[in-house]
């Protein structure tokens, strides 16, 4: 994930203008990559916190200006006003009640600073072909729902923000379209795999259907677009 999606979010960073100085948190940071980076951006004055619920990819991490912190964005205690940007990448999707955790990312924004929210929006996977791989799609959804994640979150989060009172938003998307054998079908296949047990009990999607996706996304001459990441980003106002 981090090889396919790091230089979108960089990006997206470089384009916020996140600089030397800078206090910065990561909400839900993986391996910590993009805090790294940050980390390297905000030397030597600024501060970077990366936090996840497990630590256990990052708890090593030595990097001048980086600190490592376990936090659970549903319930741990996040320092108000404290950091001039804060930033998450497909964290929302996973959580109950998505909103009320934008807003404690909001509120951990001194006046002025700048939120990045990354998540998906799996809309073109609505449209897959051939017509078993829509079936195969519409499962996933399906069984998605039901364990309560959302893959259509990342159209929300611009009305959520505006709902909140956050300035200068915007938002767009990324969109891969790729091959079979590509590193972004790997990734298909790994996590279906990963997944496997818990889709066929959801009972949406059959084996037939899973040695049809691997089929698919094993053949050079398959070509397909799934997801879309949706990055928003805003300024919270000087008087909040």
């Amino acid at each position: 994930m981090s090889t396919l999606l790091d230089p979108f979010e960089l990006a997206c960073i470089e384009r916020l203008g996140v600089g030397e100085g800078s206090r910065c948190l990561e909400l839900g940071c993986g391996n910590g990559s993009i805090s790294l980076a940050l980390a390297e951006r905000v030397a030597p004055a600024g501060l970077v916190i990366a936090s996840d619920i497990d630590l256990s990819y990052v708890s090593r991490l030595k990097r001048p200006g980086l600190q490592v912190r376990r936090i659970d964005i549903l319930q741990d205690p996040i320092e108000e006003s404290s950091y001039d940007f804060v930033v998450a990448r497909a964290l929302l999707h996973h959580v109950p009640s998505a909103r009320n955790s934008l807003q404690r990312m909001l509120t951990a924004l001194k006046p002025g600073g700048v939120l990045l929210s990354i998540e998906p929006d799996m809309l073109p996977c609505t449209v897959a072909e051939p017509a078993l791989m829509r079936t195969f799609w519409q499962g996933w959804l399906n069984w998605s729902m039901d364990a309560g994640i959302d893959y259509f979150i990342g159209r929300k989060i611009p009305a959520w923000l505006d709902s909140l009172g956050v300035e200068e938003i915007a938002s767009e998307g990324h969109t891969a379209t790729f091959n079979g054998q590509s590193d972004w079908a790997n990734y298909w296949i790994a996590t279906i795999r990963e997944l496997q047990p818990s889709l066929l009990k959801g009972g949406y999607i059959t084996t037939a259907l899973l040695k049809e996706f691997e089929t698919c996304y094993r053949d050079p001459h398959y070509w397909a677009s799934l997801i879309t990441f949706t990055a928003t980003w805003g300024r919270k106002g000087i008087s909040s």
